[in-house]
């Protein structure tokens, strides 16, 4: 059965060799190893930086992971998609190729030998699979949430970039779900909660609504101002730092709020880095 295929990348990582599987990762494109490269555009490893995410040939990877599960006869489909775009990015490529697997497929079984591949790009192009899928903010949150807590670093910006969105559709039930999973032992899914509704962001839509009022999502910010992972407090104090820019006196409020009740050296942290736009 396909769900229980493994990609020939799981089979084939074994043989390949440890100056490439311990790499650091390409300071600039002009540095990508052409063997890194390689390895990358067959699916065999995962990207160590945002350099190597970004110069992977998609479509290249694509055909690949197609012939793997014997559908090579959608890849004009996706080449369409894919070359039908004003601006193509790597962003918006993997925000295509997961739609269009959306329209072809709903076998749960690609789904799945996508989401589990060894590579993170596939993994990635199913978290927008999911993004792309009609369903209510409840039940999208609970999809996307394996792909927020991915070992990667790319799985789990895209799972913001396919959820936010919706979340902003649904603001008020996002918060009240994101504020549980604040709770979660896991740093990954702590730090979805709060990246995904930051006010401002990183190449992605701005939240007007939080802009305004950022007191709404004190329910997912307010019990981790003393979070044990730096991961956490970064995103953290960029939400409070996002919020200074139109509302600078709530922020201050709230920092000076926080530093009176916990004296913890993490707390010191998110402040510090929450009002660096105000203390500039």
């Amino acid at each position: 059965m396909l769900a229980e295929l493994k990609p020939i990348s799981q089979i084939t990582s074994r043989m390949i060799p440890e100056h490439i599987l311990q790499r650091k990762g390409a300071r600039s494109t002009k540095d990508l190893n052409p063997e890194v490269l390689e390895y990358l555009n067959k699916g065999l490893i995962e990207t160590a930086n945002l350099i190597e995410w970004l110069a992977v040939d998609q479509l290249h990877l694509l055909k690949l992971v197609l012939d793997e599960l014997d559908k090579s006869n959608w890849y004009d489909s996706f080449y369409e998609a894919v070359s039908n775009q004003k601006k193509p990015t790597a962003n918006s490529n993997t925000k295509v190729i997961g739609a269009t697997f959306m329209q072809l497929t709903n076998d749960p079984g690609i789904i799945n030998y996508l989401s589990n591949h060894i590579s993170d790009i596939p993994r990635c192009w199913a978290a927008q699979y999911y993004g792309a899928t009609d369903m209510s903010i409840t039940e999208r949150l609970h999809t996307i949430k394996p792909f927020a807590a991915d070992r990667h670093f790319g799985v789990r910006e895209v799972a913001i970039f396919a959820t936010k969105e919706y979340i902003i559709q649904d603001l008020d039930q996002s918060i009240m779900i994101l504020s549980n999973w604040v709770k979660n032992s896991d740093e990954n899914i702590r730090r979805y909660a709060v990246e995904t509704i930051r006010p401002i962001g990183v190449w992605t839509k701005k939240i007007d609504e939080l802009k305004e009022s950022p007191e709404k999502a004190l329910s997912v910010l307010e019990p981790l101002k003393s979070d044990p992972s730096k991961y956490v407090r970064d995103a953290i104090g960029n939400w409070l730092n996002d919020a200074s820019k139109t509302q600078p006196k709530w922020v201050t409020k709230i920092c000076n709020q926080w530093e009176t009740e916990s004296k913890t050296k993490e707390t010191k942290y998110i402040v510090k880095k929450g009002l660096r736009s105000i203390n500039k």
